[in-house]
C-alpha cells in the first residue's frame, strides 16, 4: 500500500493571505499567525490597514507597476513573507502573478470567500450559473460577448464609475431594459446594495470597491453576439476588405482554434477572422497585422463593439512586421498573399503541430497557394457560394466570387 506523501509546511515560505473588509475579525487564527510572524507584510495601502493591529516585522506597499516588488519578495526566499490580497488571491487576484516566481511548494495561501462568491450570495445566484468576469484594468467592452436576454454577470468593477459606465454601453447596444445592482464594500461596514435600469441609471458616490451584478433584458433591438462562428457581415464595420459569412465560418473551422492559443491574422482588413477567433474562448490570442492605418483602426473598432478587446494590432507590412511577434500556434493570410516572403516567413515562425490557412480570389494569388501546397503538403478547397436575389420580377441565384482555400499542419 503506497504511504500517504506529506507537504514540507515548512519549505513554504511565502504566505497569500486573503483579508476581507471585515479586517483581522475575519481571519482564521492560522492566518493571523502568518501575518503576525511575517518577517515582511505586503499588500496594497488598504490591506495593510486592515491587517495593522497584527502586523509586527515591515511593510511593503505595492508599488506601481505591482512587479517592481517581487524581486524583493523573492530576495526573502526561505525566511518568512506575507502578501495580503482581497478574497481569493488566486481568482482574478495577485497569486497568478506570484506564481511566476515561486512554486506551488513554497506558496501558502489562505483564501477567504471572493468578491464573485459574497455577491452570488448577496443575489441569491448559483455561481456556476453567472459569467464571472472582471472589468478592473481591462477594456469595459469585454462584456459585450456575455449579454444575451435572461444571462446573469458579475463583474468586478475598475473603479466608481464603472456601474455608470456599464448601464450606458448596455443601453447603447439595446440592453436599457436590465437591471444593474451595485454590491459596495461587501463584508464590511460600509457594505451597500443599491439596483437601478440601466436605461435610468443615476447611482452615485459609488465606492471604488464594489462588484456590478447584472440580469440581461433586452429588446428586438439587442446587438447579440451569437455562439456560431460566421457572424452576420452587418455586425463589421467594412470598407469592403471582409471575409463574408460563410468562408469565415469555414475558415474558422479550417484553423481548428484551440483554448489560449495565439493566431497571427495577416492582411488583417476589417479584423472578422481574428475576432471570431477571440470570441471562441476567453483565453485565446490573436494578433493582426495590417499595413492600412484606416482599415487597422477600424478592425480595432470592430474588436471592441464585438467584444474582443484583447485583439492586438500591428501596423506594417508583412513579412517585416511579423519579425518580433512570439511564436503562432495558427496563421491565416487574407492579405498580402503576393507579397515576396509572407509565406515563407509565416511558415517558419509556426509552432510545430500549428495549422495555416491562406484565402485566394484572384489567380495570381491561387497560384501561390497551388505552389505552396506542392511544397508543403496539406489541402485544397474550392469554396462556391451563391446567394438567391432579385432577376426582374423572379429570383435567381447570383454566385460569389469563388474562394481557393490552403490548409497545412506543420510536423
Amino acid at each position: 500500500m503506497m504511504e500517504p506523501r506529506e507537504t514540507n509546511t515548512l519549505r513554504r515560505w511565502l504566505s497569500i493571505v486573503g483579508i476581507g473588509e471585515d479586517g483581522v475579525e475575519g481571519l482564521t487564527a492560522h492566518a493571523r499567525a502568518l501575518v503576525s510572524s511575517a518577517e515582511l507584510v505586503v499588500g496594497g495601502a488598504r490591506h495593510l490597514a486592515l491587517a495593522a493591529p497584527l502586523i509586527r516585522g515591515e511593510t511593503l506597499p505595492w508599488p506601481s507597476p505591482l512587479h517592481d516588488a517581487f524581486p524583493q519578495i523573492a530576495a526573502r526566499r526561505g525566511r518568512p513573507v506575507c502578501v495580503l490580497a482581497s478574497g481569493d488571491p488566486f481568482h482574478y487576484g495577485v497569486g497568478k502573478q506570484i506564481a511566476t516566481f515561486a512554486g506551488a511548494d513554497e506558496i501558502l495561501c489562505v483564501p477567504q470567500p471572493s468578491s464573485f462568491s459574497l455577491a452570488a450570495s448577496r443575489m441569491a445566484w448559483a455561481l456556476q450559473d453567472v459569467a464571472a468576469i472582471t472589468l478592473h484594468g481591462r477594456a469595459l467592452e469585454g462584456v459585450t460577448r456575455h449579454l444575451f436576454p435572461g444571462a446573469r454577470i458579475l463583474a468586478l468593477s475598475w473603479d466608481g464609475t464603472t456601474p455608470a459606465k456599464a448601464a450606458r454601453l448596455l443601453t447603447d447596444l439595446g440592453f436599457g431594459a436590465s437591471t444593474l445592482t451595485v454590491l459596495e464594500e461587501m463584508g464590511g461596514m460600509g457594505e451597500r446594495v443599491s439596483s437601478a435600469r440601466a436605461d435610468a441609471f443615476t447611482l452615485d458616490g459609488i465606492a471604488a470597491l464594489n462588484v456590478l451584478a447584472i440580469e440581461v433584458a433586452g429588446g428586438a433591438d439587442a446587438r447579440i453576439v451569437p455562439l456560431t462562428p460566421g457572424l452576420d457581415d452587418a455586425l463589421f464595420e467594412s470598407d469592403g476588405q471582409l471575409t463574408k459569412r460563410e468562408v469565415r465560418a469555414v475558415t474558422l473551422a479550417a484553423l481548428a482554434p484551440r483554448p489560449g492559443e495565439l493566431l497571427w491574422d495577416i492582411g488583417l482588413g476589417s479584423g472578422s477572422i481574428a475576432i471570431e477567433w477571440l470570441l471562441r474562448h476567453p483565453a485565446m490570442r490573436a494578433i493582426g497585422v495590417e499595413e492600412n492605418a484606416e482599415r487597422a483602426a477600424r478592425a480595432m473598432r470592430n474588436a471592441l463593439s464585438l467584444g474582443a478587446p484583447d485583439l492586438r494590432v500591428v501596423e506594417g507590412c508583412a513579412p517585416d512586421a511579423l519579425a518580433d511577434l512570439p511564436s503562432p500556434d495558427a496563421v491565416f493570410i487574407g492579405g498580402g498573399l503576393t507579397d515576396a516572403g509572407v509565406f515563407d516567413a509565416a511558415w517558419n515562425a509556426l509552432k510545430p503541430g500549428g495549422r495555416i490557412v491562406a484565402n485566394a480570389v484572384t489567380l495570381e494569388s491561387e497560384a501561390l497557394l497551388v505552389d505552396a501546397f506542392k511544397r508543403r503538403g496539406g489541402e485544397l478547397t474550392r469554396i462556391e457560394i451563391s446567394r438567391a436575389s432579385a432577376l426582374g420580377s423572379f429570383t435567381g441565384w447570383r454566385a460569389a466570387m469563388p474562394v481557393t482555400q490552403w490548409r497545412a499542419v506543420k510536423s
